[in-house]
């Protein structure tokens, strides 16, 4: 299946999606194998989406950081997470 060049820079959650594609596809569709993939892609969502619109009220154009800004993005806020 060929990527779309824009695939990843308009999806930064296009792995956890894929991955989530591949168990159903490995499962027969079993949807029950496969929640742990569809809780990371949901979490991912959820962090993008207060991303972007953390961007998007502070005035931050794109509101979707670059792809080459994603991975530092992702390491401060593991770093300021509070531990449980």
């Amino acid at each position: 299946m060929p990527r779309n060049l824009n695939a990843e820079r308009d999806n930064p959650c296009l792995k956890e999606q894929e991955l989530s594609f591949k168990c159903l596809n490995k499962n027969n569709f079993d949807r029950d194998k496969c929640e742990v993939y569809f809780v990371n892609y949901n979490n991912c969502k959820e962090f993008w989406n207060k991303i972007r619109a953390d961007r998007r009220a502070q005035g931050i154009v794109p509101y979707l950081p670059p792809v080459e800004e994603r991975a530092d993005i992702k390491a401060d806020y593991m770093k300021s997470k509070p531990k449980l």
